[in-house]
């Protein structure tokens, strides 16, 4: 992937949040969807967003199935969700956006949310789409749901194979600990980082009304950046002893060599959320792993065009690479 940012949209801040707020998203008319919820097994539910297509264009025993996992806080009306529905729907594909629980605009049962090492809900939404759809899936995760979407692979090994016939993971947060040193520094800590905790403090705290006690409220109004949010609540809801244990063992990037399933890994260089130096060389992954390390692109970016741009570009080229592999 050679990218290369228009002059207009300098810098790796610049092109991570103009795209998501300004740039132009769908070629085409926007998305429409249709929700299915899903019970999971231990009685809590996922709401799954279809893209809603033509009479011409219904699926048949051939036709690919595009699942996106989305990122932190993210959903199927996120800029990079709409913009890869615009690109399966000029495909002629099938589109699904699994939601997180918590994500899909209604707060879940269970006392739990969604966490980057989540390997198990993706493994059991892939396996329930593969049984519902006849035609090959695969599947692509941003941030977050890439990461997600990679430790399944990893634990999977072979077996992945036999559900989906190619993942792609873009802008993902490998290194989790790397990625947390630098959302919670300078700029990072007081723009992204005051965004995700202003959604996610008052869903824990629904979560809280639901199941008195589940952890202390004061530490949680008084966490400042992601290490102390998910020591109070991520790690200890999700069966780990500590930040440190969760970013440990839900990151990606050692797990690389243990792919056996085409997977691509797209990272900007400049992107504000993962370190360049954190990023590996092609020489750490398994011969299955594909390595895209564009110098320009900011987190979720990749804006084209003339001013406002559009995002349209980043879809066409990860979604080319999972064509091949259909």
């Amino acid at each position: 992937m050679n990218y290369v940012a228009p002059a207009w949209v300098p810098g790796g801040n610049l092109q991570t949040i103009w795209p998501a707020l300004f740039s132009r998203r769908v070629f085409g008319h926007p998305p429409r969807y249709r929700r299915e919820r899903w019970d999971t097994p231990d009685a809590d539910f996922i709401d799954v967003d279809f893209l809603q297509t033509s009479p011409v264009q219904e699926a048949t025993a051939t036709t690919p199935m595009l699942v996106l996992f989305h990122g932190l806080e993210g959903s199927s009306q996120s800029h990079y969700a709409e913009a890869f529905a615009d690109y399966a729907r000029e495909q002629g594909w099938a589109y699904a956006v699994p939601h997180f629980r918590g994500c899909s605009g209604e707060i879940n049962r269970a006392p739990r949310a969604y966490h980057s090492g989540d390997h198990e809900e993706i493994g059991w939404v892939l396996s329930g789409l593969k049984m519902a759809h006849a035609g090959p899936l695969i599947a692509v995760g941003i941030s977050l749901g890439g990461n997600a979407l990679l430790r399944w692979a990893e634990e999977a090994g072979h077996t992945a194979a036999r559900v989906v016939r190619g993942v792609a993971a873009v802008c993902s947060p490998i290194d989790l600990a790397a990625g947390g040193w630098a959302i919670g520094r300078g700029f990072n800590r007081l723009v992204y980082t005051r965004m995700f905790l202003n959604t996610m403090k008052p869903k824990a705290m629904q979560k809280l009304s639901q199941y008195p006690g589940l952890f202390d409220p004061q530490a949680l109004a008084s966490a400042r950046d992601l290490y102390e949010f998910d020591n109070v609540f991520t790690a200890p809801l999700h069966g780990f002893r500590s930040t440190e244990d969760y970013w440990a063992r839900a990151s990606a990037k050692p797990h690389l060599a243990s792919i056996r399933v085409p997977a691509l890994v797209v990272n900007a260089r400049n992107d504000p959320f993962v370190p360049a130096w954190c990023l590996p060389s092609q020489a750490e992954v398994g011969e299955q792993v594909t390595l895209w390390q564009p110098a320009h692109g900011g987190h979720v970016g990749f804006p084209h065009g003339r001013l406002p741009g559009h995002v349209r570009g980043m879809p066409e080229a990860v979604g080319g690479w999972l064509a091949t592999h259909i």
